[in-house]
Parts: structure tokens; sequence; C-alpha cells
């Protein structure tokens, strides 16, 4: 009988890893997402340090790139409120002999 529930709770458990999948890719990609404006923060003020730039250039450039990590950490925030902060369920919570 273990088998056979296994079988049918298998496309269940199917979907749900893949959809498990996509929201760690998500995830990852929003953190990449914010890692890569940090490193162009860091870009900017060595622009500015060197002259390279002005200071009207780089208040400027510094405002786009701090608003959009502002909307990347409110979103990812918001993405936590829905989760309900629920921890994500085990293998053998799927039916999965563990």
């Amino acid at each position: 009988m273990i088998l056979v529930d296994d079988l049918l709770k298998l496309p269940i458990t199917s979907v749900l890893w893949i959809f498990r999948e996509i929201h760690h890719a998500a995830q990852e990609e929003l953190a990449n997402e914010s890692e890569s404006i940090t490193a162009e923060l860091r870009q900017l003020y060595m622009m500015l340090e060197t002259g390279r730039i002005s200071e009207e250039e780089f208040t400027a450039g510094e405002r786009t790139l701090l608003e959009r990590l502002d909307r990347i950490q409110e979103r990812d925030q918001g993405l936590k409120k829905q989760d309900g902060g629920e921890k994500e369920p085990e293998q053998s919570e799927l039916g999965w002999v563990a």
C-alpha cells in the first residue's frame, strides 16, 4: 500500500518541488541584483574619489542606485510577509521518506 500511496502523491510532490525551485531561483536572482547594485555603488564612489565624475553626477547616480536597492529590499520584505514566516515543508511532510 505504501508504494501505491507514494505513486498517487508523486504528481503533487513533484509540482511542489518545482514551485520551491522556482522560488529559490527568484530569491537568488534578487540577491544577485542587490549585489550588482552594491558593486555599481562602489564603482561610483571610486569614480568620485578619482575625480572622473562631479559631485552632482555622483549624487544623481547614488540616488538612483539607492532607490533601486530600497525597492529590492521592500519587495523582499513583502515576500517574507506573504510567506507568513512559514518554513518550507520538509520532505517527510510531503510524504517522502527521510
